[in-house]
């Protein structure tokens, strides 16, 4: 079965000019404009990140595999992005939250991307401190036990490619 999540995930579209300009502005231009714009708007999250996620994980959320973290805060934060949401389960489904962490995941975006892809062990990541864990250890190391569990990557192999191309670019390896 052939079953993309990103398939209904909207993303709104820049103007073709504004989009230009965007790709011409450097990395650190980028991220000094998304640490002044301050975190995403939760309504933003909800509508972009929630059905993904939620159709992404939706056989380990339906067997019960994430049950442990009913009602408990782990933040994601994509440090050179400038990124961060804090997640929560409640009901079988995750959901983006306003309320503090508990625990936070924190590292950059290739590391995530690898994470989610299971290019790289996960316990390397955090050994050779290139993903960090702060806060309630015991429950940032079950979420981290609970996606290394997972058979399928996380990332639809298109937006893996695009992001491994974004990477090739920001290096100046084009």
């Amino acid at each position: 079965m052939s079953f993309s999540p990103l398939a209904s995930l909207s993303v709104p579209s820049l103007p073709s000019a504004g989009a230009a300009s965007l790709i011409r502005l450097p990395h650190r231009l980028h991220l000094s404009l998304m640490r002044r714009l301050g975190p995403l708007p939760l309504p933003l999250l909800r509508a972009s990140l929630e059905p993904w996620l939620n159709r992404t994980l939706a056989e380990p959320l339906a067997e019960g595999e994430f049950d442990v973290l009913e009602g408990r805060r782990v933040c994601l934060e994509i440090d050179d992005l400038a990124l961060a949401v804090t997640l929560t389960l409640d009901a079988g489904r995750l959901h983006a939250t306003h309320l503090p962490w508990e625990a936070k995941v924190k590292g950059g975006w290739r590391e995530f991307v690898c994470l989610a892809n299971r290019e790289e062990d996960p316990d390397s990541l955090f050994f050779q401190r290139r993903l960090c864990l702060e806060g309630d250890t015991e429950l940032g190391l079950t979420l981290k036990n609970l996606l290394d569990g997972q058979e399928m990557a996380l990332l639809h192999p298109r937006l893996a490619e695009a992001l491994t191309g974004l990477q090739r670019w920001a290096s100046g390896s084009r």
